[in-house]
Parts: structure tokens; C-alpha cells; sequence
């Protein structure tokens, strides 16, 4: 699929040159800067060394005097605590992270995750049984809680007190809780509105540390735990969420915990731990747990302390992908088949199929994407209702789309890019028309074309090692500090340098007028990029810097992401 290019604006030329100076960085620097609102020395000072010290302090956020307290009591008190975690990777790492902790200054306390298919997302009625069952007088949600107001009414009948930490939107009313931590919400002061699930946790803890003088460095050693929730939920990785995962990548490169571990030995990762390797290798192995099996499994595994059964419990975990990986593909082919025989002409997908496994749902959606790029809902059926999960494309609220079909759904919650929802049968149909009307009517076109967005223009005479580290520096990278993209115009192929390697990458060499030559490399991209490569003409490419290390001789190579004939 032809991919539509999208140039930032270049900022300035008095800003340019303003920073380039104060910095003394080139001039193509210090547009990347800018362009991620970088503009002064100070504030480089601060992307480029990140610092712990510039985390906020965690009492900005609304209630949490009352989350603190209310810990406290219950400590004071003797009292049962149940830590209650969604069953994604943010949701289960979250679980670990506050369990652990808590566990060596109080050990009446207990954890739960909800089945993704007898509960569902949020806070269950069953759940709280179990509480109830327990003796549990206070419960934590971690990752979820801010739209179960019903399932919150319930537990302070039943005597249970909720802190809820959550980073999704709330709703019109909040929880009945004793305390609601989201910096989402409208009345917070929270100067940083993007943290993770596990984020909003961490902050609790930090408070209590805080409130207890405890070692804040007992809390710093769960950051690898951190690290994990911030990339696999693709929030932002700016302000502190940035902090966060710098130094939590840090200590997965050096003395990650015996689950994680476990996990990057059976992901078969190489090389430093990044942002990429957790959200390709790292999560989807915790999240195919609760996927195929249950995530308190997944659990178990992140609260480890002996790594010879962390191996045991991440083979179980990577088994758990590989079955995951088949449903994927099966259900993924015959998705393809529905929208190529009936549904070509929209705008949006929306698909049903009731034996559809409901725990590869979202990652269906996310294929039927990567071919048709439109906003897509993939839906099974569970308990007799039609439940699933909804994927967009850059620019598109999928959640507020949702919204506009509200009468017909029984429920539904998320985020901009990415939703859940549950209705009745009797009204697919009718959700299926709704929802295309509201998507028909908002995306123009050129929406619905995939976009390469390029973050500048450059002559390849400007590329350089000392150019290349500066930009390394710019990591951690990640949504809204993507790595720079570049692009670089008529481009001159060196015809014998044009290879394809294991069938479907592709390797070839170029050069400018001025330039010495740079190989570039498009991994799995030989059946879509060799004939244009081979055709002799000039080429511009979009690409980004990385790298190559052959037998101890270190170069710069081009990591192809785009191309096509010069204008």
C-alpha cells in the first residue's frame, strides 16, 4: 500500500540558530530538538540527562493524601488488602510491582486479576466476592476501576474500601471510592497526565515512601517492572514517563528481576534491551497468558524471586505465544476473507464470527489494519452478547466514535486509538451501520492512506557518527519521541551492491554527488522495494540511522522505511 509522506514543519531560522549555538549542535540537531519542543539549553540539559530528581512529587496528585492514609489505616489496623490488576501487560506488572513492594513491610495481602472471558475488563462483581470471601476490607485497583462505578457501589456495601489508581479517561461520575488517583481526571493537578497504569501505582508507593521515610531505592529497583508497562501500553514516552523507562531499561540491561530475565532469555533477545524489544519480544509474552490461559500466571512469574522457576514459568509464557501466534493467524485469514468479499467499500471494518478465540481479538484488529487501514472492530461472541476490540489509524478517536453508537452498547471503554465494547447480538447489525456512518462521515480520503511521518530533510554529506550519537541520546524512543525519521532525495543506487537476503530482505548501497556511500538495508521489504531499487533511476528515501557493527568494524546504515523514483 502507497504510503502518503508527511514532512514536519521546520521551525524558524532565529530558533534554529538560537539553539544550535546555545547547544553548539548543527543545525539539523536542533530542528529534531525543536520539533520535541526542546528549545533551550535548560531543557536540553534535562532530555539529554534524565534525572530521577525531576519526577514530580506524587501528593500533586488529586487524593492522594487520602490514598496514603487510607493505606496506612488499613497497615495500622491489621486489615485485609487486596491488589486487583487488569490482565494486560500494564495491568499485571502493575500487580507485581505494588504486591512485592508492600509485601516486605506487610504481609497480609493478597492479589487478583480478572478472567479476560468468565469477567472481562475492569472491576469484577466476582472480584469482589472473592474480597469478600477473604476478609479483604481494602482493595487497590491497579490499570482499571475508573468507569466501575457498579461494581464500586457494590464493594462499599459489602464493607471494602477502593483506592483506585487508573490512567484511562473517567467518565461523567467517578467511582464511589474512598480514593480516586487518575491523572485524567478533570480536578487534577497532576503536572504529567500520561502515566501508565503501573505509573499511577508507582506514584502511590512513592507517596508512602514519602509519608514513611522508607528507602525510596527498594521502590527504584521495580523500574525494569515499570519500564515493561509504559512500552507494551504505547503511552507517550515524554516527561516523566520518559525518566521512568531510561532508567528502567537501565537496569534491565544490568539486573533485571528473575521473571523478566527469564522472559529475554526465551524471547531470544540480543544486545541492549530497548523500547522495541519489550513491546515485540517482552509483552506479548506476558499478555498471551492471560490471553490463553489466566494472567495470574503471568503474575506469579513477574513476582519471582528464584530465576531456575522464572525459567520454568516464562517457557509456560512463551508456549502460551505460540498458540496464541496460530489462533492470530487463522482468525487473521479469515477476517481477510469477510472484508475482501463484503466489506471493500467501506470505511470502516466492523467483523463478527462467534467462535473467533476473544483473546486475539485486538491483534486481528491491528492486522486487518496493517492491509486495509481503517478503523476496525473485531468482534466474537461471549456469554450471548457480541464483545471485541477496536484499533484506528493516526488521527482517528476511535473511542469517541464508539461513543456516538452508545445506545446500542451495554458497555464499552479505552483510549483514542485502541477500545473495547460489549452489545447484544440483536444489535450488531444496526452498531455495524451506526459505526460506519460516524467514521464515513468524519475521514476524508488521504485518511485512509498510511502516512510515513518525516521529521527531516537532509543531505546524506550531513550524516556522521557524531551525528548518529547525539541522536542515540534522544532515547528512550517511543510514541510522541519517535526515532527521527529522514529523508533524502535523489539518491543514486549502486546497481551491483543490490542483494536480497533469506528471500525477503533487501540490501542495497547509495550515494549523492557529495556523499561517501551508505548501505541501506529494508527488512522484509525485497517483494515490495527490488524492482524499484533495480530500475536504475534516482531514488528518494526515507529512512532512519542505525548502527552496524560486522566482525568489530563499526559503519552507518540506513534502515530503509520508504522509497520511491525522484521527482
Amino acid at each position: 500500500m502507497a504510503k502518503r509522506w508527511v514532512i514536519k514543519p521546520i521551525p524558524a531560522e532565529e530558533r534554529i540558530s538560537l539553539l544550535s549555538s546555545a547547544i553548539n549542535v548543527s543545525p539539523p540537531l536542533a530542528i529534531l530538538l525543536l520539533q520535541r519542543g526542546i528549545t533551550t539549553f535548560e531543557e536540553a540539559r534535562a532530555f539529554f540527562r534524565p534525572s530521577l530528581e525531576q519526577l514530580h512529587n506524587p501528593f500533586l496528585m488529586k487524593d492522594m493524601d487520602k490514598a496514603v492514609w487510607r493505606l496506612e489505616e488499613a497497615i495500622r489496623n491489621q486489615e485485609r488488602i487486596m491488589i486487583y490488576g487488569d490482565y494486560d501487560v500494564d495491568g499485571t506488572t502493575a500487580v507485581a510491582m505494588f504486591y512485592t513492594f508492600l509485601r516486605r513491610y506487610y504481609t497480609n495481602i493478597t492479589f487478583y486479576t480478572p478472567d479476560r472471558y468468565t469477567e472481562g475488563y475492569g472491576i469484577s462483581l466476582t472480584g469482589i466476592d472473592r474480597a469478600k470471601e477473604q476478609g479483604v476490607s481494602l482493595v487497590i485497583s491497579l490499570d482499571c476501576g475508573i468507569k466501575s462505578n457498579r461494581a464500586i457501589s457494590y464493594a462499599v456495601e459489602q464493607g471494602i474500601d477502593f483506592i483506585v489508581c487508573d490512567h484511562h479517561l473517567p467518565g461523567e461520575v467517578l467511582p464511589p471510592a474512598y480514593a480516586v488517583l487518575d491523572p485524567k481526571r478533570r480536578d487534577c493537578p497532576y503536572p504529567y497526565k500520561e502515566l501508565s497504569g503501573c505509573g499511577v501505582g508507582f506514584k502511590l508507593l512513592h507517596a508512602f515512601c514519602i509519608n514513611n521515610n522508607l528507602p525510596i531505592d527498594w521502590l527504584y529497583s521495580f523500574l525494569d517492572l515499570l519500564a515493561v508497562s509504559i512500552a507494551a501500553d504505547i503511552v507517550p514516552i515524554t516527561g516523566e514517563n520518559r525518566v521512568l523507562t531510561y532508567f528502567g531499561l537501565k537496569q534491565l540491561n544490568s539486573n533485571p528481576r528473575p521473571g523478566l530475565k527469564a522472559l529475554i532469555e526465551v524471547s531470544d533477545l540480543r544486545g541492549e534491551i530497548e523500547v522495541a524489544n519489550i513491546v515485540f519480544g517482552i509483552g506479548p509474552r506476558i499478555n498471551a497468558v492471560g490471553r490463553i490461559a489466566h494472567a495470574s500466571h503471568a503474575i506469579k512469574l513477574l513476582c519471582c524471586d528464584n530465576l531456575q522457576e522464572a525459567v520454568a514459568l516464562a517457557a509456560t509464557a512463551n508456549a502460551n505465544n505460540e498458540e496464541r501466534r496460530e489462533f492470530d493467524s487463522h482468525i487473521t485469514r479469515e477476517a481477510i476473507e469477510m472484508i475482501e468479499q463484503h466489506f471493500l467499500h467501506r470505511k470502516s471494518t466492523v467483523l463478527f464470527k462467534e467462535d473467533w478465540h476473544k483473546g486475539v481479538i485486538g491483534i486481528v484488529a491491528a492486522r486487518c489494519i496493517e492491509k486495509y487501514y481503517r478503523p476496525t472492530i473485531i468482534l466474537t461472541k461471549s456469554d450471548e452478547k457480541a464483545t471485541g476490540s477496536a484499533r484506528s489509524i493516526v488521527g482517528f478517536d476511535i473511542y469517541e466514535a464508539i461513543a456516538e453508537c452508545a445506545d446500542l452498547l451495554e458497555q464499552y471503554g479505552g483510549h483514542k486509538y485502541a477500545a473495547g465494547l460489549t452489545l447484544p447480538l440483536s444489535n450488531l447489525q444496526a452498531f455495524q451501520e451506526r459505526f460506519e456512518q460516524v467514521v464515513a462521515a468524519t475521514l476524508r480520503e488521504e485518511d485512509m492512506q498510511p502516512q510515513i511521518e518525516i521529521d527531516l530533510e537532509v543531505s546524506l554529506s550531513q550524516l556522521s557518527f557524531k551525528f548518529f550519537n547525539i541522536i542515540k541520546q534522544m532515547a528512550p524512543f517511543g510514541p510522541q519521541n519517535m526515532q527521527p525519521v529522514l529523508v533524502a532525495r535523489r539518491t543514486e543506487v549502486i546497481p551491483e551492491s543490490v542483494r536480497v537476503l533469506k528471500e525477503t530482505h533487501l540490501k542495497f548501497a547509495v550515494r549523492q554527488a557529495d556523499s561517501i556511500v551508505y548501505d541501506v538495508i529494508g527488512f522484509g521489504m525485497a517483494a515490495e522495494y527490488e524492482a524499484l531499487v533495480r530500475s536504475g533511476k534516482p531514488l528518494d528515501i526515507v529512512f532512519s540511522l542505525q548502527e552496524n557493527d560486522y566482525k568489530g568494524r563499526k559503519s552507518l546504515q540506513l534502515l530503509l522505511r520508504d522509497a520511491h523514483l525522484s521527482a
